[in-house]
């Protein structure tokens, strides 16, 4: 009678994860078509407005199969929330977003073509430490930095175990991470030593530049990094409250920012990224701020305050820009990314 009763229990259960999977409907393809608040606000021209914000697979319209929902049941919930997301990343032919979450010990892999959410950790589970940054590259390699456990660690498209690059040049705190599609070179900030490091993707040393120091050229615990249209490299000199530009073989360009709480000014710049319109985005962790740049670096604009509103921020880290000019803000610490356009008129 106990094995009748077992074969009936595996028989609904069998024919309810076939219903359910017959039924399955298509993901969302893009979720970012809000109609939100503009800054500046009217009555002057409108420059960025906020579409969307996620913290949870659901809000992305990606829903949990029934093998995932009936796990949950019986090992518990899993956290698939964000916690805090530190960077971001979109791989553009596959609509695949990509967040470093230290909170989580993992780096949270959205696709919205397939509506499939999984995190990447390390063989058997392991939870990374400390992820940072992230770059994907076009055939759909993730890399991550892990700034505790000083590695570059990467995972193949459809791969959820993140492995260790096997580097030439050891790393003391890799943090900013760049994929130059040019050369499939990897350019990495590591913080605590100054320097700029470039790794083919296979992890041998290419070239590197850098040393202490406030002159041109030189680099205050620089974090954050991104490779512009022209393969310049916008670099964030968190300490020296700049953003330097350099070539990509590291010789200075120039730069811009500095100390203060003036309008323009810089206090804890972090994520820095470019759009197709030569705007530079500029995080400002200790303002709660997106700090808005052309490309000459002359200040247009600064979107953010404390607060968990739309374009409000609580230490925001990360941003990054995809093909079509979405804007990716890691609010950090209040656990979400939130997402904007530019809708001005192009310079």
């Amino acid at each position: 009678m106990l094995r009748l009763h077992r074969y009936f229990r595996f028989s609904f259960l069998a024919s309810s994860l076939a219903l359910i999977a017959s039924c399955a409907g298509p993901a969302v393809l893009d979720p970012f078509q809000g109609s939100g608040p503009v800054w500046p606000a009217p009555p002057a021209a409108a420059r960025l407005q906020f579409v969307g914000e996620f913290s949870r697979p659901e809000e992305l319209g990606i829903r949990r199969s029934l093998w995932s929902r009936l796990v949950r049941i019986t090992t518990g919930p899993e956290q698939d929330a964000l916690v805090r997301p530190m960077s971001v990343a979109v791989a553009e032919r596959a609509n695949i977003i990509y967040v470093a979450d230290p909170g989580a010990g993992c780096v949270h892999r959205y696709d919205l073509k397939s509506g499939r959410y999984r995190q990447l950790r390390l063989a058997r589970d392991v939870p990374l430490l400390s992820p940072v940054g992230l770059a994907v590259t076009a055939d759909g390699r993730v890399f991550v930095t892990d700034s505790q456990l000083a590695r570059i660690f990467v995972a193949d498209a459809d791969d959820k175990v993140l492995t260790a690059l096997s580097l030439d040049a050891p790393l003391l705190q890799p943090t900013g991470l760049s994929w130059d599609a040019s050369t499939d070179e990897l350019v990495v900030v590591d913080t605590t030593a100054q320097i700029i490091r470039r790794y083919t993707s296979s992890g041998a040393l290419v070239s590197e530049f850098g040393q202490r120091g406030q002159q041109a050229g030189s680099l205050n615990y620089p974090t954050f990094l991104w490779q512009d249209s022209d393969r310049s490299l916008l670099v964030s000199d968190t300490l020296n409250f700049r953003i330097q530009r350099f070539s990509n073989d590291g010789i200075s360009l120039g730069y811009f920012g500095k100390a203060g709480d003036a309008t323009g000014a810089l206090s804890r710049p972090k994520g820095v990224a470019a759009d197709s319109f030569g705007h530079i985005y500029v995080i400002d962790s200790l303002f709660h701020a997106v700090q808005v740049y052309d490309r000459q670096g002359r200040f247009l604009l600064a979107v953010g305050e404390q607060g968990q509103g739309p374009g409000q921020f609580w230490l925001p880290t990360g941003v990054f820009v995809d093909a079509n000019d979405s804007i990716f803000v890691a609010d950090t610490h209040n656990r979400r990314v939130q997402v904007f356009r530019y809708v001005g008129v192009a310079p």
